[in-house]
This record gives C-alpha cells, structure tokens and sequence, in this order.
C-alpha cells in the first residue's frame, strides 16, 4: 500500500468489534474496490446487503425507476435511535421551514453519479456507506446521511458495460487506447440524452421528477453533488466560484468555507492536489448544487478528475498515473468530511435553515400572469412538482415591472390570471425563478444566466413591489365541447403544445385534419391562422370518426366548434385552397456524427414523451444508403457539422426538397446547408478588430474574450405572425440566444428575426456579440421548389423548458407546407 494510501487509513479507518461483521465493498463484491467498475445490479445489491444486515441504521426505499426500468435508490444511514425516529425526524425538521421545528439533527444528502460516465462517484459512495456504518458511526448520532448511490443509472451502465468491452487486461494507461475515447453516444447523459445535473429546477426527465419529490419531503442542510472532470485536473471542492446569486446567505458562503478548509486539511496531510473558488459559480438554478442551495441547503459540486477518460487507470499530461483507487479515495475523503463537519454543526445548520426560511423582503412581491390557458395550466404543473404555491387575484389591474416592455406598467386581471408571491415557504425559489433578470456579480459564468418562467413560457407578466392578494385556488373556465353529430365540420383553436399533441394523436388514429391559413368568422365566433378545421366529408370512411375526435378532444381538454356548413361569413370557405389539409409527418432525424447528443436528445424526447408521434432515427454512419424518399420531413439536430455534406450529397438534398421534402436545421446544422453549394442561408460577416485583441493584455484574455460571448441571454424578437411557422404567436417572441452564431435575413421567410436594438431583456451579452446578431434571422423559410428549408438559428427545444418555443417546432411539423 503506497505512502498517501496509509495516510488516508490512518486518518479514516478504525474498525469496532460490532460494526467488522458487515462485509466491506470489495468482499462483498469479490474484487478490490477501484479494480473493475461495479454495474448496476451490484450496488444495488450491496446495498440491498447492508439494509439487510444493518436494519436498525439502514433504512433503503426505491423512490422510482429509469426510463430502462432500473431502479432509484435513497439509503437513509444514521444511528439506531435516529432510524426508529426517522418520520419524527423529518417533520420536525420540515416544522422548520415554517419556525416551529424541533430537531437537533443534522440532515446531509449525498448524491452520486448524476453524469453516468463520472462513474467514480458510485464507487465512492459503497466505502462511504460502510465506514459511516463501521469506523464513523459516531457521526450520526446526530446526523441523518442521506445516500443517493446513482441518479443516473442509465448512463452509468451505459459507460461500464462500454468500457468493459473496450478496456485492455491488464488496463492501459495510455491516453491514445480505446478504453479512454467513448463514442459519440457517451454515458454521460440519460436514456433521452439530457444532462441531469441542468435538469433539477426544470424536471423534463422522469430520474429528476422521482427525485425531486423525495428531496422536497426532507430538504437538507447539507447536499453534495459528486462529480468529475477532465483527467488532467486536480479536485475541486468549495468554497465555490462566483458569481453566486444575490440571495445566497452570508452563512451559505461561509459554511462553504469552513467545508473547504476541513476538505484542505485531509488533502493537505495525504500531498493531494485541489482548487477551490474557480469555475463552478452558484448562479443557474437548476444544477445539483444551486438548486438545493436556492432552498435552503448548503449546496455544492465536488470535482475529481478522469471522468470517462480515466477508465480504471490513465497517465495525465504531467506523467502521473491516475487510478479509479486514487479518484475513490479522493471523493470518500471529502464525502467522510462533509458528514464529520456537518455532524460538528448540527445545532448551527438548524438555527441557520430556520434564517433561510423566514420570509425575506425581496423587491418584487408578487408575479401576475396572463395568458392562454394551455401555457398557465404547463407553468402550474411545474410549480405544483417545487411545492410552489399560487393563487387568482380578482378582477383589476396590477402595476409594476412590465416584462413585455422591460419597463414600469399595467395589466388588468382576472379570476383565470395566476399570481406567484414570494411570500410562501418556497419564496426564495419563486424569487430564482421569475425574477426579470437575475443579478450578476460577474460575467463569466458556467451556465446561462437568463431562464425566467414568464418568458419561458410564453406569459404576459408583471413583477409587484406590492404583495397581491389572491385565492388559494386557480379557477378557470373548463373546455367543453358539443360534437353534433351531423355536423359538417368541427372547429378547434391552435396556439399550444398541447393543441399539437391533440392533432398527433388523431393523425395517430387515421383521421385527417385541415388548417385555415386566413383569419375567418362564422356565427359569430372568430378564428385565427392555424385554426383546425376537421370536416365530416374528409372523413366519411372513418366509422369511429366522431367516437375518436370526442375522445381525444376530452383526452386534452380541447373545445371543439361544431359547425353545419363550410360558409363563413368572413375569410375563406372550407371548399378554398386556403383551407389546406395538413400533410401527415413522415419524420427521419440524423443521429451521430456531427450532430451533438444534447441536441439529439432534446428531439428525441420531444416527440416520445411530449408530442407523442413517431420519428425514424438515422445514424450518421449509413445515411447515404437511406431512401429519403419515404419521408417528408428530415431534422438536422444542432452539432459540429463544418463541411460534413460534400457537393454531391447537398445536391442530393436540394432534389429531395425540391420534390416536396421538408428540412429542419438547427444550430450548427445550418453551417452545414450555408456557401455556394448550399441553400439560401448565409452566415453573417464581422470584421474582427485583431489589434486591440493583440494589445490587450494577457491577464485580460479571458475577459476579452467574453465580449463576444452570449452566455444564455433573453432577447425580445420580432414575428410574422401571418406565417405558418409562426401560427398561435403574437407579433414578438422572446428567444433563449445561447450563443453569437448570427445569419443574415433571407430573401423571403424571415418568420421570426432580431432588429437592430440587440440589448437582451435578461442575462448577459458581450458588447461585440451584441453588434453581431443585430439584423440577423432567428427563425425562418426558405422555400426550395415544392419544399422547404426551415431554420431555427436558436433552439426552441433547449433542455426542454423554454416552453414557448415547442410551438415554433410543432408548426414545422404540420403548418409550414
């Protein structure tokens, strides 16, 4: 056993007589510990082993399972009088939330392997649990430890069954060997390919849903979020980087603090590397630290170095060898030292979460909202699932921030408008997640820095200084539907998410379905562009027609018009051209190699768990021997494309479109249709002052650099309204601009575009990028003979939560003809 090794014995283990007869990691599982990577089904059975033996200090529940049916484990490990009290325990600890607790317990919850091929964490987390149980137990006594093995079970069999099929025997430790470079579909994600750590406030993904239920039913004084990072990095622990957001407490920092210096401590005595206060701020909220510092919790990310380039031993730029042992002993050391200074702090931990959650004189008070009825009910659902309470203000008007206009003014309300108040037990997190533009204490961030719900989804708002009075329930008025059943139409609206899901199911049932491309009126009702129009006589040999349109419209709570003639009394009839019927989506998506697996994924689970609707996945490698011919519709997911379509291949593409077919390319997808070979698209061109960037100083590099960089910031846009790509939008759009890539305007099918005011509504632009995305397109169509190339320069997908823009992609799947 190496020097460092022995030191970390000497420090962290000491075994009693009692506590020797549970079997360590390594003999349970039958190999040493940092020699292989454990699957699954193994930790899951360690644990099951350790709940068993040790039930008086081992409580396990399975809080859910994973979209490939693994299960979700919480270990509950404290002393034996702790777990008989463990129910007491958290409601009184919840009592605190509201002043009344009475607890003395420290409450500490450690989460593992949120990234799937960060597979050390999981390691870690079995030596964790069985020196808490042997050598520690003396932590709790008044500490409950709250073990999440693997948030990401998934991803983590993903990565360990792709690396036992790689690795050398005995491992290799050259960089240049297979086992270090994962393909394109690493372990790092989820089933859907999305990022877990990002997914905590926003709850796209079912692991965080299940999760997140759990955690507001103990929200802890303390959570860790296990990780790793590049192989040639030392550790990082807290304190963390700024910008930290303006609500986070002095406490909050400072306990980070004296975290960090124990952390040190342990670091120091065994010559290990670490950093601290860099690169890993506390701003975007919906990470594994932010998050449950946002509510309450002392919050934070631990970084070892490796990852998925580390397998099971790697030697780093500097010529060290890096092992698995080596990245196990470094995450136990500071997981063992969390709990030893929580435990050290219990009563303080307490008095300070009892601080957090009196209520706070934020400036803004309440947050009304208007809007349809479809976009409140989505924003509703989120808040039920964060305990966020709201209400229905009475009928008036409300003053204040307008963040229609990013200025003071008004809005009349009424008993269907929602109002959000930050005075309530999740006040703090109503204040993260609505605020009009988040305070920076710092530019360089790690994240975006702009996600307020109201332009997420969509909703006219007003931020009060005043608190506004409001009834505990939200009463709108339902959608009811008459289907008569000789009638010669039925009529429903179009302007949400849940309108396409309700058109794919039917498309799904064999029904068909006309859209109205004018305005029109009869009997006097008003419909606007987009309008569905099903009509008897286009469905005459559909025997359960009026059985499965009555179905699906109660399935989605849709108000169906049911009309007995196509004669309007303005606008077109429903004999005109411009009564179109919708083409039925027959959908490929392009899957690995250029494209990025984020951006895949976002598709992916659009259309599985949101729409609803059946896509053909195309991998990259075999492409060009697909028929594209049986489809009408080809997404580019966004990715690193550069010249990925050579002359051939974009003239290929050109002829499918111009037969009918339909392109939608997103982000970087687009660089790939630009140039003369291409389409109508162009990248816009800015001249680079390359003299003051060779004068500035080195120091300033970095800070020089961000003057051309967008770090998620809000900008307000401009909207044809009568395009088809554009049905259910008003005259403006508030987009999420991840970044500068700007294109000029097309020739014709400029649906959705920035003017020459670029100054975003929230987050941060630099001064260049800013001159760089003034006049260019967001959103349009170029239409190629009978076909189409839809642009979508931004992402209307992004990590699932910017709700307002699913619609822009559900009318290129079914408007724009």
């Amino acid at each position: 056993m190496s020097k460092f090794l022995l030191s970390f014995v000497a420090i962290f283990t000491f075994f009693g007589s009692a506590s020797a007869q549970l079997l360590s990691p390594s003999e349970f599982l039958g190999y040493e510990l940092g020699s292989q990577f454990t699957r699954h089904h193994e930790v899951v059975d360690y644990y099951e082993y350790l709940a068993n033996e040790a039930p008086d200090r081992v409580k396990l529940t399975v809080y859910g399972k994973t979209n490939e049916r693994r299960p979700l484990l919480l270990a509950y490990v404290s002393s034996a009088e702790n777990i008989s009290n463990l129910e007491n325990i958290r409601q009184e600890h919840l009592k605190d939330t509201q002043e009344g607790g009475n607890t003395s317990k420290a409450i500490v919850w450690l989460s593992y392997n949120v990234h799937g091929n960060e597979s050390v964490s999981t390691e870690a987390s079995m030596k964790t649990i069985y020196e808490l149980l042997t050598a520690k137990s003396q932590y709790l006594e008044n500490t409950v430890v709250i073990i999440d093995p693997c948030i990401n079970p998934d991803g983590r069999d993903r990565y360990s069954n792709w690396y036992n099929q790689y690795k050398n025997t005995p491992y290799q430790v050259d960089y240049n060997s297979k086992e270090h470079h994962e393909g394109w579909w690493n372990g790092r994600s989820n089933h859907y390919m999305f990022d877990l750590n990002r997914d905590w406030a926003w709850l796209t993904q079912v692991e965080s849903q299940q999760r997140l239920k759990v955690y507001n039913e103990w929200l802890p004084h303390v959570h860790v979020d296990f990780h790793e990072q590049g192989m040639n990095n030392p550790y990082y622990f807290a304190p963390a980087a700024e910008p930290y957001h303006e609500v986070i407490t002095s406490f909050q920092r400072d306990f980070q603090v004296t975290l960090g210096k124990n952390h040190a401590k342990y670091f120091d005595a065994n010559g290990w590397f670490y950093f601290t206060k860099e690169v890993f701020d506390l701003f975007y909220p919906s990470y594994g630290d932010t998050y449950p510092t946002y509510n309450g919790a002392i919050g934070m990310t631990y970084e070892q170095g490796g990852g998925g380039q580390g397998g099971l031993g790697v030697i780093t730029a500097i010529g060290d060898t890096l092992t698995l042992k080596d990245r196990i002993a470094h995450h136990f050391t500071t997981g063992m030292s969390t709990v030893e200074v929580s435990s050290q702090n219990a009563e303080r931990l307490n008095t300070e979460f009892k601080k957090f959650y009196k209520n706070q004189n934020f400036k803004f008070k309440s947050y009304v909202l208007n809007g349809d009825k479809d976009k409140i009910d989505a924003l509703k659902s989120l808040l039920d699932k964060h305990k966020i309470e709201y209400g229905s203000p009475s009928n008036g008007t409300v003053k204040g921030f307008d963040y229609s206009t990013g200025d003071n003014g008004s809005m009349s309300t009424t008993n269907n408008s929602l109002v959000v108040s930050t005075n309530q037990t999740k006040g703090t997190l109503v204040k993260v997640l609505f605020e009009p533009n988040a305070k920076l204490s710092d530019s360089l961030t790690y994240d975006i820095t702009a996600w307020s719900l109201p332009y997420a989804y969509g909703l006219d708002a007003i931020a009060s200084t005043s608190l506004v009075s409001a009834n505990a329930e939200v009463n709108q008025t339902a959608s009811s539907s008459t289907i008569v059943p000789d009638s010669y139409a039925y009529i429903t609206d179009w302007n949400s998410l849940k309108d396409a899901r309700f058109l794919a199911e039917l498309f799904k049932s064999g029904i068909r379905i006309r859209k109205a491309d004018h305005p029109f009126s009869m009997e006097g009702q008003s419909f606007d562009r987009g309008t569905l129009i099903i009509t008897k006589g286009d469905n005459q040999y559909k025997e359960d027609f009026l059985d499965v349109l009555k179905t699906t419209s109660e399935k989605y709570g849709k108000t169906i018009t049911s009309s007995k003639t196509g004669f309007v009394d303005s606008g077109k009839d429903f004999g005109s051209s411009s009564i179109k019927m919708i083409t039925e989506p027959k959908i490929a998506v392009l899957s690995g190699g250029p494209t990025s697996t984020l951006r895949f994924g976002e598709i992916w689970h659009f259309f599985e768990q949101q729409l609803h609707y059946p896509i053909t996945v195309i991998d990259d490698e075999y492409a060009d021997r697909v028929d594209l011919d049986e489809y009408n519709i080809l997404i580019l997911p966004g990715g690193r494309y550069g010249d990925h379509f050579n002359e051939k291949q974009l003239k290929q593409l050109q002829q499918w479109v111009k037969k009918g077919g339909k392109i939608i390319a997103m982000g970087g997808a687009i660089d790939a249709l630009d140039g003369e070979d291409g389409f109508g698209i162009r990248k816009k061109e800015m001249e680079n002052d390359s003299a003051a960037n060779a004068l500035s100083p080195h120091k300033n590099s970095e800070r020089e650099r961000i003057k051309d960089a967008i770090t998620g910031a809000i900008f307000k846009t401009k909207v044809d309204n009568t395009h088809p790509l554009a049905y259910g939008y008003n005259n403006d759009y508030f987009t999420l601009k991840l970044g500068n890539a700007s294109y000029n305007y097309l020739d014709s099918g400029n649906v959705v575009y920035l003017e020459k005011n670029t100054k975003p509504f929230s987050g941060f632009a630099g001064s260049e990028a800013r001159k760089k995305v003034k006049e260019s397109l967001v959103f349009g169509v170029d239409n190629v003979g009978s076909g189409q190339v839809i642009y979508m320069v931004d992402n209307p997908l992004f990590r699932g939560f910017w709700e307002n823009g699913k619609l822009f992609f559900a009318n290129a799947l079914f408007m724009v003809d």
